[in-house]
């Protein structure tokens, strides 16, 4: 059982900036080949991909935060980042980390972020 806990999450004004830390329970091996991402959640939405890193492939990002946001992963320490830079209102949702691995799908508690215009 992977447990995934999220930290970095606040309220910032529009164009500011925010740095959201996920850490994984469980194996580095593990956590080496699963996919790894942040989700997001805004009230009456429905969850959304922001971007994810799929084990051993390329970057994905939503388009609406491409330039914006940059995702990285750290397998040795089995975590998982999201520098947000250009925070606009429209970012402001409960973030997830989640980690995914065939049908082993773990998400963690969620973190809010809102940005304020």
């Amino acid at each position: 059982q992977v447990q995934l806990v999220e930290s970095g999450g606040g309220l910032v004004q529009a164009g500011g900036s925010l740095r959201l830390s996920c850490s994984a329970s469980g194996s580095a091996f593990f956590f080496a080949i699963s996919d790894v991402g942040w989700y997001r959640q805004a009230p009456g939405k429905q969850r959304e991909l922001v971007a994810k890193i799929p084990g051993g492939a390329s970057v994905l990002y939503a388009d609406s935060v491409k330039g914006r946001f940059t995702i990285s992963r750290d397998n040795a320490k089995t975590s998982v980042s999201l520098q947000m830079n250009s925070l606009k209102p429209e970012d402001t949702a409960v973030y997830y980390c989640n980690q995914r691995r065939g049908s082993d799908d773990y998400w963690g508690q969620g973190t809010q972020v809102t940005v304020s215009s």
